[in-house]
């Protein structure tokens, strides 16, 4: 009885790992995403988290939304975990902001909420919520449109508009905010 009863421990064991490993993974909240385009003969890319919406609508941006109570607001990390990266081959004007080629963090200034100003910062590497002004390389105006549809997924697009120019849009929710560039 006893030997039986050892043998039927260890099948149950050996099941409920086996199940464990073959269960499919729950999928990230946020998971990590990657735009990227040649602008100029020049590749730029932007590595970031993309949050969902998930029934939020109307609850994310402003002061008193989801996004207003990040301990930087009105400073918000333009995306989800960590901070967004921006890798650029090519040295860029962004809105008449100079960015030399290299590797950037994007913020999102939303003080006024229908009028974005994108953040380049210099510093590289940290979380997400890691703000800090003293590391700005520059700040620019967004151009600012309603999107025709939910956003339910944080995206950005690279497009390359030819003859070495090119735009940056991030769009969610209901918002979609672009800033113009330029590969020198």
């Amino acid at each position: 009885m006893k030997r039986l009863l050892v043998c039927l421990t260890l099948l149950v064991a050996a099941t409920v790992v086996n199940a464990q490993q073959h269960s499919p993974a729950t999928p990230p909240a946020s998971p990590a995403a990657k735009a990227s385009a040649s602008i100029g003969g020049k590749t730029v890319t932007i590595v970031y988290s993309s949050p969902r919406v998930k029934g939020r609508a109307g609850h994310l941006f402003g002061k008193d939304g989801r996004i207003g109570q990040d301990p930087q607001y009105p400073i918000w990390r333009a995306g989800a975990n960590g901070a967004t990266a921006l890798h650029t081959d090519a040295d860029l004007e962004i809105a008449g902001l100079k960015v030399p080629k290299g590797d950037y963090t994007l913020f999102i200034d939303l003080t006024d909420p229908q009028h974005w100003v994108l953040i380049v910062s210099k510093k590289t590497g940290e979380w997400g919520l890691a703000y800090d002004k003293t590391q700005d390389l520059g700040r620019v105006k967004m151009t600012m449109a309603a999107t025709p549809a939910l956003v339910e997924e944080l995206t950005y697009t690279l497009s390359d508009l030819g003859k070495g120019n090119g735009k940056l849009t991030l769009a969610w929710e209901n918002m979609s905010a672009s800033v113009a560039l330029t590969a020198k």
